[in-house]
């Protein structure tokens, strides 16, 4: 899209209807796709906010969403959020009737990276330039550089293998682009047309598109575990054990989901990271307000957790784990245990759950770890944490440890 084009865009009268605001954020996708969006021009940055100021009203809330994620970095309120598109993906999510639901929507996601990398790896190799702000004094730079076929391999089956977890059937060894073509996708309903602009890369290196599609499932994987360990609270305060322990292991079982997401993301070239790891400070994982929100669902954490990076930069969940109505397992579990009688197989049954579900948690944490140890080394995390040192210091935090004798993390 040429400059003179979003202008008439943003001057525009009217946009007409939904899917004149999709063809503008395809196009739009696909300058920030060849450009990367750290490097979008300031002219087209502020045609881009007349246009959001002059056609993205409360009529068409996928619009907005989309346009409120392209200029974060332009309205200096870039956060994980927005670089991962979550508010876009969050209205596909929950579409009235169609909505897929958080781990169907992870699905979808990791079976585009299917997709984008089967059709990247048949497309002819295509030159990048270093983008700065000014184009005309961009650089000649290395190549998008596309993976080689050994870990290309290794990313696909990985990338099947969470998909084959909710979609029978599928054969994880079969990479061949026909296959990757009938793979899970949206419908083209008003909300699924939308899922193609989701990915809004900083830069312009092969691997980034991969890595935000797996954070963003990552984002979706919580969302679902954190709804399940609702819905434990909610069975403890019927007065319902059994169903309280099977939602525990549901959230348990959705680890392994998790996990995957790791070996997956294990598959980028540190040296791609490093490359555009750059332009995504003030982008991390610490602000997942997901993990957050399943976290305080489990048990109240300690005053000295509550006051750290960890959910500080997260408000909106620290402001819930400090609402004095705010509900937990722990708390749900210590009331139904003074007020009500059931058997030693029944109390056992419950907690053998919550020992599946914190032991899953801490292998979790013991993956991320390694995994970041192998990213980044000794530098500093994305968040201002200390990296790697940080999440060693996780590693002591328990999900229910007033039920143990030990505080909650």
């Amino acid at each position: 899209m040429t400059f003179e084009e979003v202008e008439r865009w943003a001057t525009a009268g009217q946009v007409d209807g939904d899917l004149d605001g999709i063809h503008l954020a395809r196009v739009i996708t696909e300058e920030v796709r060849r450009a990367g969006k750290h490097f979008l021009p300031q002219p087209f940055l502020l045609q881009l906010s007349e246009i959001r100021r002059r056609h993205a009203t409360g009529r068409r809330p996928f619009l907005r969403a989309f346009l409120d994620c392209l200029l974060d970095k332009h309205e200096e309120r870039y956060g994980n959020r927005t670089y991962l598109s979550l508010p876009l993906l969050e209205l596909i999510s929950d579409e009235p009737r169609h909505g897929p639901g958080p781990n169907r929507l992870a699905t979808w996601l990791i079976a585009d990276v299917v997709r984008f990398e089967t059709r990247s790896a048949s497309a002819p190799q295509e030159p990048a330039r270093i983008p700065t702000r000014d184009p005309a004094h961009a650089a000649p730079g290395r190549d998008r550089d596309r993976p080689g076929a050994v870990t290309l391999s290794r990313r696909l089956r990985h990338a099947l293998r969470f998909v084959a977890h909710d979609h029978d059937g599928l054969d994880v060894e079969d990479v061949s682009p026909r296959a990757a073509e009938l793979l899970p996708r949206p419908a083209a309903t008003a909300a699924g047309r939308w899922f193609e602009v989701t990915v809004q890369p900083v830069y312009v290196l092969h691997d980034e598109y991969f890595f935000m599609r797996a954070l963003q499932a990552h984002e979706m994987v919580f969302t679902a575990i954190a709804q399940d360990v609702g819905a434990a609270v909610a069975a403890l305060r019927d007065g319902s054990l059994e169903a309280a322990a099977q939602s525990v292991d549901r959230a348990a079982a959705s680890f392994e989901r998790a996990s995957a997401l790791f070996r997956l993301v294990a598959t980028m070239r540190p040296e791609q990271f490093d490359g555009f790891r750059e332009f995504t400070q003030g982008a991390s994982a610490i602000q997942s307000e997901q993990y957050k929100r399943f976290e305080i669902l489990c048990g109240l954490p300690h005053a000295e957790r509550l006051g750290s990076k960890a959910f500080t930069s997260v408000p909106a969940v620290r402001a819930e784990a400090q609402d004095a109505d705010h509900d937990t397992v722990t708390r749900a579990y210590l009331d139904l245990r003074r007020r009500a009688r059931f058997s030693w197989t029944d109390w056992n049954l419950f907690h053998t759950a919550l020992g599946g579900l914190e032991e899953r948690h801490q292998r979790w944490k013991s993956t991320h770890r390694s995994l970041a140890t192998r990213m980044l080394g000794s530098a500093r995390g994305s968040g201002d944490t200390e990296g790697v040192p940080y999440l060693t210091q996780c590693l002591d935090n328990r999900l229910f440890g007033r039920l143990n004798g030990r505080r909650d993390p």
